[in-house]
């Protein structure tokens, strides 16, 4: 199925962008207001779930904190389960850790449980964006060392110029798309 350009529209016209946060020279798309909007948000369900249903995803996992928004909706309407991928320290049962720079310069690390995914699991990881790819490829890191199929690396947003979904592709794993921002 084809995503119509007016849906598309409507989806981008419903992120707001505030310039210089969190930092001066930071465009942040803020999707709290695509989430506000009804129509907005369950186009972007839409799509996502038009794009996987058919795809044989065992479970979704949602990176902290905007792709919880997104992926346990997407679970819901697929039949599987979600799983969260958190900051260090947030989940409360035995865990792995990877670690990762931001685009900002900062460390981070992100967690799974090591229960949270069976051998063989095809995954489909959702987020709200990319931006180095810092997040993604940790998660996706996690999600091999517990024996995971990475099915697809799935955003609302894509910002190309930071070249993330490259360094992603780069490392052998898909990633797909609703907005491309060049």
């Amino acid at each position: 199925m084809s995503i119509l350009q007016a849906d598309l529209d409507l989806i981008h016209k419903s992120i707001r962008i505030i310039p210089d946060w969190p930092e001066k020279g930071v465009s942040f798309r803020d999707i709290t207001t695509l989430l506000q909007d009804p129509k907005a948000f369950h186009k972007v369900i839409e799509i996502l779930l038009n794009r996987y249903k058919d795809k044989h995803i065992d479970v979704v996992a949602g990176l902290d904190a905007r792709g919880f928004i997104f992926g346990p909706v997407l679970a819901y309407e697929l039949g599987v389960g979600f799983i969260p991928i958190r900051k260090k320290g947030k989940l409360p049962f035995q865990t792995y850790a990877e670690s990762y720079t931001l685009e900002y310069g900062d460390i981070t690390t992100v967690e799974i449980h090591t229960d949270a995914i069976k051998p063989g699991d095809n995954v489909l990881i959702i987020d709200d964006l990319i931006a180095t790819g810092g997040t993604m490829l940790a998660s996706c890191k996690l999600i091999k060392r517990l024996g995971g199929n990475i099915y697809e690396c799935a955003v609302v947003n894509d910002l190309l110029y930071l070249k993330g979904s490259e360094a992603i592709r780069s490392e052998g794993f898909n990633v797909y798309s609703i907005l491309e921002h060049k």
